[in-house]
C-alpha cells in the first residue's frame, strides 16, 4: 500500500513539473494537508460519541438485552458461534454502532468481534464461514441514520443534509440482504 501511495504521490508532482503547475503541489502540501486534519479532528468527536455510548450499552446489559432479542437471527446467520459466546455481544455492537452510521467506531467494535470469531477458528489461516458471514454484514450493513455522511453535506454547506436518509436505508438493506444470501449460497456449496 505504501508503495502505492509513494507511486501515486510521485506521479503527481511529476505531471504537475511537466505541466508548469508546481505551485499546486505548495496548494496541496499546506491547505489541503491542514483541511484533512481539520476533517479528521472533526470525526473524531462522533466516533468518541459512539464508542463511549456503545461502552455504556454495554456495561448496563442493553447489548446484552438486544443480543438475546436478536439470537434467533443471529443463530441463523452464525450458527457456528456457540450460545453466548462473547463474540455475538462484539457483532451486536458493531452491527448497531453501523445501523446508526458510526461506520468510524464501528471499526473498532469490528476489529473485537473478528479477534473473538478468530479465537473460535481452528484453522487460523483460513476465515470461517461466521467470520466471511461478519466480513460482508459489516461492509453492508442496514444504515438508519448515516452520521458521517449527515455531518460531512452539512460541514460542507448542503441545504438539506439528512434528504439521503431513505435511499441509505432502501439501498443498504438491498446490499446486506443480497450479501447474506450469496453469503449462504457458497456456504452450502463449500460443505
Amino acid at each position: 500500500m505504501n508503495l502505492i501511495w509513494f507511486l501515486m504521490i510521485s506521479f503527481g508532482i511529476v505531471v504537475a513539473i511537466i505541466t508548469g503547475k508546481t505551485e499546486i503541489i505548495n496548494q496541496v502540501i499546506i491547505k489541503d494537508s491542514q483541511e484533512a486534519v481539520i476533517f479528521a479532528i472533526g470525526l473524531t468527536g462522533i466516533m468518541a460519541f459512539w464508542l463511549g455510548l456503545m461502552n455504556i450499552a454495554k456495561k448496563s446489559g442493553l447489548i446484552n438485552n438486544l443480543a438475546s432479542l436478536m439470537k434467533p437471527i443471529t443463530k441463523l446467520l452464525f450458527p457456528d458461534i456457540p450460545q453466548n459466546h462473547p463474540a455475538i455481544s462484539a457483532i451486536m455492537m458493531n452491527m448497531v454502532a453501523n445501523m446508526f452510521g458510526a461506520g468510524n467506531s464501528a471499526t473498532a467494535l469490528g476489529i473485537k468481534a473478528m479477534e473473538e470469531l478468530q479465537g473460535l477458528n481452528k484453522n487460523k489461516a483460513v476465515a470461517t464461514n461466521a467470520m466471511c458471514m461478519f466480513l460482508v454484514i459489516n461492509m453492508s450493513s442496514i444504515q438508519l441514520i448515516p452520521l458521517t455522511v449527515l455531518k460531512v453535506r452539512a460541514d460542507t454547506g448542503s441545504l438539506m443534509p439528512t434528504e439521503i436518509i431513505s435511499t441509505t436505508i432502501l439501498a443498504t438493506a438491498v446490499s446486506t440482504i443480497v450479501g447474506v444470501v450469496v453469503c449462504k449460497l457458497l456456504e452450502v456449496r463449500r460443505r
